[in-house]
């Protein structure tokens, strides 16, 4: 009996003894430090660009896991995540490239990482029918109608680069628009259309329109656009009309003017060029061309081993030659009208109009005219009335070799010409 007891107490101690080894190994075991898991986890969204960003305070060097699955798997017992981003550094992670279906709805998770180290998963579910953020038109245009403005706006714009309204069909937009020089009086118009007329603007004043997407299932707003200012129109004056139209006219009348003198100015440049007025004397033409027959000009070079000859040229005008008709023999023989035989065997100038075949005329008496010699005188009657004329002719046919070798000559006509 006694020896039971003391098997019992042995092994009761044997069993302090390890549980406070087990003690005393486990406390002086290091404990490691928690790891902080990432907080204001959030989506930041805008049509169909989806990215999950988060905040993590710690200065360690730590990388981010991401996650997601469809929210409806989540009832089996082991869901099938799908990693997205894995040991990133950065504290986003982009979903666009996913295609996430715009009325599904997913659960996201991410944690972060530390030498093999995890935090804890903070989940987020997100639902992009109702989360996601709408843009605003993709582009706004204006043009004047008159007195009117014509808005043309663009659809929003998918991550295809396709329309909003594919996935958001009661989408509609409202208008804001103002005069710019009274940005207090803002007017609001509300339209489904991609197109829309301003009305009731007043002519030749600049207007400054505003566009902002809407939808009212979940009551969407997006931001509106950078205002644009045009300048509305009006009727033309009638004045302004024919200003236009004149102006045109004159237009049209000098482009006409213009092209008919270009070819003409063309053709007179060409024609005094190649084949000008003033020809040179063929003397001229001879040193000048290549051969006498060639029409053609020789051009002389600076560096032309020709001689330089020069000569002295002068240019007269043709001299006027006095022309003396001398009588026909018949006339000697007979005494002009004019004269009548006096005592002396001279003749007198009775009408100075009836002697205009003679060429030279006495006007007072024998001072004109020669004495004849006693050889003349015993001649007869006959010789008495033949003198008179002859010596005329003897006088008339002196003067004129005097007369043919006077030639008039210009007293500035000798130039230095050299070829």
């Amino acid at each position: 009996m006694a020896s039971a007891v003391n098997v019992l107490f042995l092994l009761w101690s044997l069993q302090n003894i390890v549980g406070l080894y087990c003690i005393a190994a486990t406390t002086s075991e290091r404990v490691p430090a928690e790891l902080d898991p990432p907080h204001n986890v959030t989506m930041i969204t805008l049509n169909t660009n989806y990215t999950l960003s988060w905040k993590w305070d710690q200065s360690q060097a730590v990388n981010f896991t991401t996650q997601y699955v469809r929210k409806y798997e989540l009832k089996r017992k082991i869901p099938n995540w799908f990693t997205v981003c894995e040991e990133m550094s950065l504290r986003s992670c982009d979903l666009t490239a996913l295609d996430l279906h715009h009325l599904g709805t997913y659960m996201l998770r991410v944690r972060a990482n530390i030498n093999g180290r995890h935090s804890d998963w903070v989940q987020l579910e997100f639902f992009p029918d109702k989360d996601a953020a709408v843009g605003p038109p993709a582009n706004v245009d204006l043009a004047p109608a008159g007195s009117d403005l014509d808005v043309s706006i663009s659809d929003p714009l998918t991550s295809t680069n396709s329309s909003m309204k594919d996935i958001l069909p009661y989408m509609y937009y409202n208008i804001l628009y103002w005069e710019r020089s009274a940005e207090t009086q803002i007017q609001t118009l509300r339209s489904n259309a991609n197109f829309v007329t301003l009305p009731h603007l007043n002519a030749w004043t600049w207007y400054c329109v505003s566009v902002q997407s809407s939808n009212d299932y979940y009551i969407k707003r997006s931001s509106f656009t950078q205002p644009q200012c045009m300048q509305t129109e009006g009727n033309t004056p009638w004045w302004q009309i024919f200003l236009w139209f004149l102006g045109s006219l004159v237009l049209c009348f000098l482009l006409m003017l213009l092209l008919l003198y270009i070819p003409f100015w063309c053709y007179k440049t060409l024609k005094a060029t190649l084949y000008p007025s003033n020809q040179l004397p063929t003397h001229f033409m001879e040193y000048l061309c290549d051969s006498p027959s060639s029409d053609v000009p020789r051009l002389l070079t600076p560096d032309s081993q020709s001689e330089l000859l020069c000569d002295k040229v002068s240019i007269c005008p043709e001299p006027a030659v006095l022309e003396v008709h001398n009588p026909p023999p018949e006339a000697l023989h007979q005494p002009s009208p004019g004269l009548e035989p006096d005592s002396s065997g001279r003749h007198n100038r009775q009408d100075s109009s009836s002697s205009g075949d003679s060429g030279v005329y006495s006007t007072g008496g024998s001072a004109n005219l020669r004495q004849p010699n006693s050889s003349q005188t015993s001649t007869g009657t006959g010789d008495l009335w033949q003198g008179p004329f002859d010596l005329e002719q003897v006088k008339m046919q002196e003067m004129t070799p005097g007369l043919k070798t006077r030639l008039l000559t210009a007293d500035k006509c000798i130039k230095d010409l050299c070829v």
